[in-house]
């Protein structure tokens, strides 16, 4: 399958495996460059060190085109940002924030970069400091998706800018696949499908626990961790939802999410002081990277797990290179059904004058 993505990045599908925290690691980003895809390393999680070992180690396990995650409203990811630079990384996809810097500092070398979104107004201000692609991201996508829904907002940004799109929320078939490709996208991104493949690091627990549920069990709520987000539907998830964090535990959680990414205090009381509303929003994240994380180590009593609607669409485990394969065969045969539709309904209608 040919398309504006494939040819952006030289890869043979058009199916990319966003960057997810303690998910996307290099073992899952190299299987799917190697199934076709493109992988793309979650940095959220890693030091400016352990973001360059990784990228190395993927180096190590694929010779395809790759790419790297960079939140920039977080701490720390300006750091990985500039070490994936330094190492020339083929596809930088960043969010939350001005990454003009990072446009220029990319196509210095050839790469290319990616731009996450959830509105018009982000699409056209990525646009304009020459991003060369925008992920689009519907209210269906785990985690951090927009209040839109992919069905309304992919053609809306597509007929709005030139630049290709990697549609994402909702997607998990070759089904999903075509009728993005319907709706004006130029390939998919798949966050919950990858996270529950064999190679995926995602306890079997917890995959387990997401072919069990339905795409009606989820919940979206600013109130885990600061952004408006979609988790698994779970007592625990129904706990940390329940209201905001008081503002007295938020500071305690600024301190403590300092600790955690090497931060001396004295950069956090000025932003507490200051911009509070940013550092609470922050305290809020980094109070809950603890039940993240012990939802993807399989701890679903305490832990709350990022997953998407598509949730529902997810019936097994496969391998990384299963599922591809079988992704691009499923939209094969939706591509086929829909041309033979059309033929019918002509032929109907000749038929009938």
């Amino acid at each position: 399958m040919r398309t504006r993505i494939t040819q952006l990045l030289g890869i043979r599908h058009p199916i990319l495996l966003p960057g997810m925290s303690w998910i996307s690691t290099p073992e899952l980003v190299a299987a799917v460059s190697n199934a076709g895809g493109c992988g793309i390393l979650a940095t959220g999680p890693l030091t400016a060190k352990q973001t360059r070992e990784s990228i190395r180690k993927i180096r190590s396990l694929t010779d395809k085109p790759f790419g790297i995650g960079a939140t920039l409203l977080m701490p720390g990811a300006t750091d990985n940002a500039e070490v994936a630079l330094e190492e020339e990384v083929p596809l930088i996809n960043f969010s939350l924030g001005k990454g003009d810097w990072i446009v220029e500092r990319v196509q210095k070398y050839g790469g290319k970069t990616l731009c996450t979104v959830v509105s018009e107004k982000h699409a056209k201000s990525a646009e304009a400091i020459g991003v060369d692609a925008l992920m689009v991201t519907g209210h269906e996508a785990a985690a951090h998706g927009g209040e839109v829904t992919s069905l309304c907002l992919i053609p809306a940004i597509a007929a709005k800018t030139n630049l290709p799109i990697v549609a994402a929320g909702g997607f998990a078939n070759g089904q999903g696949l075509m009728a993005a490709m319907s709706l004006g996208a130029d390939a998919i991104a798949m966050g919950s499908r990858f996270a529950t493949t064999q190679e995926s690091p995602l306890a079997q627990t917890t995959k387990d626990a997401v072919v069990e549920r339905s795409e009606a069990d989820t919940i979206y709520s600013k109130n885990f961790d600061g952004l408006y987000a979609r988790v698994m539907k779970t007592p625990a998830a129904i706990k940390a939802t329940k209201s905001p964090t008081n503002p007295l535990v938020a500071a305690y959680n600024s301190f403590s999410a300092a600790q955690d990414f090497g931060i001396p205090l004295w950069k956090v009381i000025p932003g507490l002081l200051t911009q509070w509303d940013k550092m609470y929003m922050l305290s809020q994240f980094g109070g809950a990277m603890g039940a993240i994380q012990a939802a993807q180590e399989g701890d679903l009593d305490n832990g709350v797990q990022f997953i998407g609607q598509s949730q529902g669409l997810i019936t097994d485990q496969p391998t990384v290179d299963e599922l591809v394969q079988r992704v691009i065969a499923e939209a094969e045969a939706a591509h086929a059904l829909n041309h033979d539709r059309f033929l019918e309904g002509e032929e109907k209608a000749r038929a009938a004058a």
